[in-house]
Order: structure tokens, then C-alpha cells, then sequence
């Protein structure tokens, strides 16, 4: 009898331990079902973005910037206007190294937030550690040159299509095809939902990288300078500015002076050039610049100009980077342009000779202290343009 009892009471706690394991493993399974968390997972929890995109579209530009010689230099076609979740999808490319063959390099590789979007190297490394053949310009203030064309030879006709460019680049980041930069972008789930953001679908273009990256370069605009607090005070690009030391304002009246020249090339308060221009770095042309892409020969050694402005932080300057420092551009301009037939006309003489400024030491110190004025550490350290990536 009494084991009989023993027998009732092992079966009926391992019936139970069986019921009970039944329905602890049912629950882990309902707990743990992958379905279950894609459903509830945000694709963009990976990246450093706030729920709202970023004010990328209508910033607070001063009254200047709205002046029509200024309208007249925005290259911003109307099909592909800055809106503040198209320019998120920009950045969001711009720091991708997924956009490189051997996922090494991003586009801002080569164009560094730090450094007003240019690199310090003369020649930058592509994917597999090969260099430039030419130095990375910085990306301010793009958005300002009239005629649209980008790179240093502009044979980048739109900024939309020069953004792809570095993409299929043998030295640079190397994909064979946009194709395959496309089925990428296409194993990313977030890039779905910027897409979609972007442009009201999730499908995914070509054309449409190529615009999303435009936007968020043209929305890289500077106009929070020492200089432009001085131009908020005082309606003059040519008076006496109260925030700048004596040596400052002395390097600005040099700068605006029409004998000099400066202000020639780099115009308005975006300070860039219409135009491609031959600055006499050279003759006869090592580098044929926009004539080697145009076969002009009117056109041998002219380059893209670009901004003044954070070119503190650009260094080393020239479209090959052969100058190291400020200091050897300013002796460049006052005592070394040489004698190209192209030279540009703000550096010739009426007798074609190149122009030899003979500045005086303290002068030329004042120019650079005014070049400094120019630097725009709001961008260098705006959230809105950095590394969206955890």
C-alpha cells in the first residue's frame, strides 16, 4: 500500500514538472520570437539622429545673403531644393563607408568636418591607400558658384552628379557601378525609412543618392565669422569693422583694396569666384586643370576657386596642396605669380606682366590676421553636419 502511495505521488510530480515545462518554453518562445522584435525595432535607433530632422533647409542667413549679387551665385537647381530630411539623408551618406568597395573610406574621409570639410594631406588616401591626384578642396560655401560646376577642373557639370563621382573611382572609394551601390544601400533598413523621409518612397536611386548628397553639402553655408559680426554691425565690406584689432581692419582695407586685387576673385561676402581662373602657380602648366577636360587651350591651368572662407583650417592650399601655410600663399600673390598666357586678368598688368604686389612684412601679416576673421567654427563643431554613425 505504501508504495503504491510513493508510485501516485512520483507520477504526479512528474506530470506536473511536465506541464510546467510546457508552458515555460511556450512563453520563452513567445518572448523571444525575432518577429516580434523586427516589428517593434526603429531602422534609424542605429544611427544619431533626433526624432525631428535638423533645421537644414531655412537657417537663419543674414540680410547679406540675401542680397541679389549673392542670390546671383546659388547653383541650387529648383528640382533638387535643400529640405531638412533630404539633407539628413545626405549626411547620413556622407559619413557611409558602405559607399566604398572595401567599406574603408567614407566621403568624409577626404573632406573632414574639423577642418571646414577639406583634408590636411596635399593628397588624400583612397579605399585601398592609393592617393589623389589632386588635393581635397573644402566643401563651404559650394552652394555659391554661379556656374554650377564642381571639382577642380569642373568636369563635374552639377553637384548632384559630381557627388557620385568619388564613388566609382578607381583611386577614391572604387564600386565598379552605381548598381551595386544601390542593392548596398538597399541591405540597410534604415535607408528605407530616409529614403522614404527624403523623398516619399523607399526606392532607392541612383539620382536620388546623388541628391540627397548635393543638399546636404549646399546647406554647409558659413556666416557665423568674426567677420560676420562686424558686417552685422557695420553695412560696408570696406569701413572699419569695432570687433577687429587694428591689424584686422588694416588686413581688410588691404583685402577690398581694388589695387590689390584680392576682392577681384573672391567676391561678396560668400567670398568665391564665378569662374575658373589661372593664378600664374606655374608656366608652363604642369597640372592643364579645366583646359585638360575642355581641350581649350584659353583654358590651360585655370581652377576652380574655392571660398575664403575657414581657409585657416584648409591648409595645404592649391590645387596640388604645394603650400604649406598662409604665409606662402600671401608671398605667392605679392611677389611669385608667373607669366601664363591665361593668367588671369586681376593679376596682370596693363603691360600682361604679373602683378607684383611688394607688400610689407607687417602688411601681409595684416591680410592673414583679416583671413582669419573668415573662420567659422560653427561649422566645424555643428551636431547637424557630423558623424551620424554610433
Amino acid at each position: 500500500m505504501l508504495q503504491h502511495r510513493k508510485k501516485c505521488i512520483l507520477l504526479a510530480f512528474i506530470s506536473f514538472i511536465s506541464v510546467y515545462s510546457f508552458y515555460s518554453c511556450n512563453k520563452t518562445v513567445v518572448v523571444n520570437n525575432p518577429v516580434s522584435n523586427t516589428n517593434t525595432t526603429d531602422p534609424l535607433a542605429t544611427l544619431n539622429l533626433l526624432p525631428a530632422a535638423y533645421n537644414y533647409s531655412n537657417q537663419s542667413l543674414p540680410p547679406y545673403y540675401l542680397s541679389q549679387a549673392v542670390s546671383e551665385q546659388d547653383n541650387t537647381p529648383a528640382a533638387n531644393t535643400v529640405t531638412d530630411w533630404g539633407a539628413t539623408l545626405g549626411r547620413v551618406l556622407f559619413y557611409d563607408k558602405i559607399l566604398s568597395i572595401n567599406n574603408s573610406v567614407a566621403c568624409a574621409s577626404c573632406h573632414k568636418q574639423n577642418l571646414s570639410f577639406a583634408d590636411d594631406k596635399a593628397f588624400s588616401e583612397g579605399f585601398a591607400g592609393a592617393l589623389t591626384a589632386r588635393n581635397s578642396m573644402s566643401l563651404v560655401n559650394v552652394k555659391y558658384y554661379r556656374n554650377g560646376k564642381f571639382l577642380w577642373d569642373e568636369r563635374g557639370a552639377t553637384l548632384e552628379t559630381q557627388t557620385l563621382m568619388p564613388v566609382v573611382h578607381p583611386v577614391e572609394m572604387g564600386m565598379p557601378n552605381l548598381d551595386t551601390l544601390v542593392n548596398r544601400l538597399n541591405t540597410k533598413a534604415y535607408y528605407a525609412v530616409l529614403f522614404q523621409k527624403a523623398f516619399g518612397a523607399q526606392t532607392i536611386t541612383s539620382d536620388k543618392i546623388g541628391s540627397a548628397l548635393a543638399q546636404f553639402i549646399r546647406s554647409i553655408i558659413s556666416y557665423q565669422t568674426r567677420f560676420d559680426e562686424g558686417r552685422t554691425l557695420i553695412n560696408s565690406l570696406r569701413l572699419s569693422y569695432p570687433n577687429f584689432t587694428a591689424q584686422e581692419n588694416e588686413g581688410k582695407q588691404l583685402f577690398f583694396n581694388p589695387l590689390l586685387g584680392c576682392n577681384g576673385c573672391h567676391k561678396t561676402e560668400t567670398f568665391t569666384a564665378p569662374s575658373p581662373k589661372n593664378n600664374g602657380l606655374e608656366n608652363p602648366s604642369v597640372d592643364f586643370g579645366v583646359g585638360g577636360i575642355t581641350n581649350d587651350p584659353l583654358q590651360v591651368g585655370n581652377f576652380k576657386v574655392p571660398s575664403l572662407r575657414n581657409i585657416e583650417l584648409t591648409a595645404p592650399y592649391m590645387h596640388d596642396g604645394r603650400f604649406a601655410t598662409l604665409e606662402e600663399v600671401i608671398e605667392h600673390y605679392n611677389s611669385g605669380v608667373q607669366p601664363h598666357p591665361n593668367l588671369s586678368l586681376q593679376l596682370r598688368n596693363p603691360d600682361s606682366t604679373p602683378v607684383r604686389l611688394h607688400l610689407a612684412a607687417d602688411e601681409k601679416k595684416a591680410l592673414i590676421a583679416f583671413l582669419k576673421t573668415l573662420t567659422d567654427h560653427g561649422i566645424t563643431n555643428d551636431p547637424k553636419f557630423s558623424d551620424p554613425f554610433k
